[in-house]
């Protein structure tokens, strides 16, 4: 009888989003059907060591009171470094190399630099190794906000006002880069150009709170994206790779509004992950016919402005007038069962675990090397 294909879940990480990839993972874990897949759960500590650990979703699972952490677990996982050796490694101190079995695919659930930058990606590429995903210039530029954003422009989509500071902008002229922002309308927000999560996210009403803004944003990365904030309901939209050579595909559009009263300027990572009386998510977003349809083609356009594959979740404006612009792309969302990717798609007619399924078959499909 032919085997299972054999799944390798990668979750955790060295950025700081290392519990919001645990609680993804918790997701996914719950919902692959291990009556189709083999599944090996790997997780990599914030000091980027790759272990075996419990395929248990239970203890992943991102709470008020529970922060997820992948931690040593005595065994040490080596995915292959060679093209056509699929054999997953592994070892414990003092002991021998063990083969684990081969891996026909790789579902890497990280969030943020290390893993959902295009670093991941290029180290399997290397190997020949099927992954769910982007790959590595998508994932790169997708986490790359300001790159992103001129992908975008540079394919005619309308994305809003902002400026950049680099680090050494920041260390050569710090009045001249803080002066650069006055160019933009407040409020703006102030975030690390390659984090997500909402880490590092700063409103900022006024020029005097700025420098703060940036500061808070640098402790995370030291190139900070300045935003113009936008008159708007800011709408997302799942898109999913085609089959075969079919243009990509669009969920319903969702929204998510914050409610007064729970301490919540936007939406931040409590009000994401730890406060769920603070947030409404509506999906389909109620915002009329032209809308939705404008929604789902500069979504789909995004996609393929990067050359994304497998999935995305992109984020846009909806203006009074009707207007729409892209926010950001995200190439690897937040995936639990109650996060915004998969809640679109189930309003859109594919469930979590018939979402999962699809993901595993598309990578299992794509081609090795140069796409």
């Amino acid at each position: 009888m032919k085997r299972k294909p054999r799944v390798a879940v990668v979750f955790g990480g060295r950025s700081s989003e290392h519990a919001v990839s645990c609680a993804t993972a918790a997701g996914v874990l719950g919902a692959i059907d291990r009556e189709v897949y083999d599944v090996v759960p790997i997780g990599i500590t914030r000091e980027g060591q790759w272990v075996l650990v419990e395929d248990d979703p239970t203890p992943l699972r991102l709470t008020a009171g529970n922060t997820p952490e992948v931690t040593h677990t005595g065994t040490e996982v080596a995915l292959p470094t060679k093209v056509g050796e699929r054999r997953l490694t592994t070892h414990r101190p003092g002991e021998a190399m063990d083969t684990l079995g081969e891996v026909d695919v790789v579902f890497p659930l990280l969030h943020g630099p290390y893993g959902e930058d295009g670093t991941l990606q290029g180290m399997l590429e290397l190997a020949d190794t099927r992954y769910v995903g982007s790959g590595v210039l998508a994932s790169a530029a997708g986490m790359d906000k300001h790159y992103m954003k001129v992908v975008f422009a540079g394919a005619g989509l309308p994305v809003g006002p902002y400026t950049v500071i680099g680090d050494a902008q920041w260390h050569r002229d710090r009045a001249a880069a803080m002066d650069a922002v006055s160019a933009l309308t407040y409020p703006v927000f102030v975030k690390p150009c390659r984090a997500g999560s909402s880490m590092g996210v700063t409103k900022v009403d006024r020029p005097e709170d700025l420098e703060a803004a940036v500061l808070a944003a640098r402790e995370h990365d030291r190139k900070v994206i300045v935003e113009q904030g936008i008159d708007g309901r800011e709408i997302e939209c799942a898109v999913l790779q085609g089959r075969g050579l079919e243009p990509p595909r669009t969920s319903q559009p969702g929204e998510i509004v914050v409610e007064s009263g729970h301490g919540h300027d936007f939406y931040d990572f409590e009000a994401k992950y730890l406060d769920g009386a603070s947030v409404v998510l509506s999906c389909p977003a109620d915002i009329g016919p032209a809308a939705t349809e404008e929604v789902r083609r500069l979504a789909a356009a995004a996609f393929d402005s990067l050359g994304c594959e497998g999935l995305a979740r992109v984020d846009c404006f909806v203006t009074g007038d009707g207007a729409v612009m892209i926010n950001e792309i995200n190439t690897m969302p937040g995936f639990t069962p109650t996060s915004m990717y998969p809640r679109m798609w189930a309003e859109s007619g594919i469930d979590y675990p018939q979402l999962v399924d699809e993901l595993i078959q598309l990578a299992l499909g794509r081609e090795v090397g140069l796409r």
